[in-house]
């Protein structure tokens, strides 16, 4: 993956819209377009191997409208400056986070020390156990 080329694409390819945001911030609400909704469509993304292509849109299936397009909104801020920022930021740490293929897992068997304290915890619970039905006959 080149993040230098994922990016440039990104701020390319992305179609930004603004729309007035709610919450507070005043009588700025009512009349100025600081939301920002940013939609990117996966299949103009460059920069990403065929591989990582198949597992982005396998992670980010659900976040994905019907045309494969991502859609992130971002209306935290006043400005809207700040909040387009966001929004492409957001969608470069989301890209490259899901097109990262996972380490593969090593399996290694677990070490003296960890299976002696398993079999001691066991045997401290078997004791307890053993004890309860020994005072209940008793008793």
């Amino acid at each position: 993956m080149d993040i230098f080329f994922v990016r440039q694409s990104i701020r390319n390819n992305a179609v930004i819209s603004f729309s007035r945001s709610g919450g507070p911030g005043g009588q700025n609400v009512n009349k100025l377009n600081t939301k920002v909704t940013f939609r990117l469509s996966l299949s103009l993304l460059e920069g990403l191997s065929e591989a990582e292509q198949i597992r982005l849109r396998e992670t980010l299936g659900s976040r994905l409208n019907h045309c494969e397009e991502l859609v992130i909104s971002s209306s935290e801020e006043r400005s809207q400056k700040i909040n387009l920022e966001r929004a492409y930021a957001r969608a470069e740490a989301l890209i490259v986070t899901s097109a990262r293929l996972p380490k593969k897992r090593k399996p290694v068997k677990p070490s003296a020390a960890v299976r002696e304290n398993r079999l001691r915890v066991k045997h401290l619970q078997s004791t307890k156990k053993a004890n309860r039905h020994f005072f209940n006959e008793e008793g």
